[in-house]
């Protein structure tokens, strides 16, 4: 196999890739991901010394990025997060919806602001974040791709992520609607699954305990590196090898959801 061929399907050089929540452990590997693909990612999100240091770490490797604020609780940081970008780079091929946080507790003890919180970031944002970069997409000639970030949870129940697993079946619900209605203007939408990859919003619930359950039940018997997100995310977003996947949720869970019946 030829890196020529490789590099007209999966490779995103002259593109931009928008990562919200790119300063986060999962969305910075995917920031990483699609700029050694040949994009140039902004890394976005709201704590601007990771997000110097993602955008450092890039270029160190090879690739091309630029950090830019936004606030996911407010639709005018998403729109000023659109028009930054377009005026640094011309345009937005990409995006990643990456933001997302958990507030872990027992079914009776969530709080109403907890849950209302959770979803303002892990589902309104995303709704938000697909109105106002699409619109742009749709603009674009060769339309564009949309990435939102979801979870095995979404289909499977587990305890004490009660908003989280709400949020990220809304979201797998949400992306599938939203490929309709984008199929014709050429902006595909997709929703990455990943299973366990420890990260700041579920370390709070990965006690001994949990972890050898969860083990458990994954075949391949460990849990995700931050980086092997990225293959996945390449694919669905590029224009050549993801041409006709819109709609689609992808699991990149080491066979976890394969051990649930």
């Amino acid at each position: 196999m030829s890196a020529d061929f490789l590099q007209n399907l999966f490779g995103l050089d002259g593109q931009t890739a928008v990562v919200i929540g790119g300063t986060g452990v999962l969305g910075g590997a995917l920031a990483t991901g699609l700029a050694q693909a040949g994009a140039h990612a902004i890394v976005a999100g709201r704590n601007a010394d990771r997000g110097e240091k993602r955008v450092a770490e890039i270029q160190k490797l090879g690739g091309r990025a630029s950090y830019l604020p936004v606030d996911v609780t407010f639709r005018s940081s998403i729109e000023e997060l659109l028009a930054a970008a377009v005026k640094a780079q011309g345009r937005v091929d990409m995006l990643v919806n990456g933001a997302g946080i958990n507030s872990a507790s027992r079914y009776f003890d969530v709080k109403d602001e907890d849950w209302d919180r959770v979803l303002a970031s892990n589902l309104t944002a995303v709704h938000w974040g697909c109105q106002v970069f699409g619109r742009h997409m749709a603009e674009l000639p060769e339309g564009g791709s949309i990435l939102n970030i979801a979870s095995v949870t979404a289909h499977l129940p587990l305890s004490k992520v009660f908003a989280y697993s709400a949020s990220k079946a809304a979201v797998v619900s949400l992306t599938q609607n939203v490929a309709r209605e984008f199929a014709p203007l050429k902006v595909r939408v997709n929703a990455l699954c990943p299973g366990f990859f420890p990260a700041e919003q579920n370390r709070a619930i990965l006690d001994e305990q949990r972890t050898a359950s969860i083990l458990s039940q994954t075949p391949l018997a460990r849990f995700g590196e931050p980086p092997e997100l990225a293959a996945a995310a390449i694919l669905l977003l590029s224009r050549r090898a993801g041409s006709f996947i819109t709609g689609a949720s992808f699991y990149v869970d080491g066979g976890f959801t394969a051990m649930r019946f």
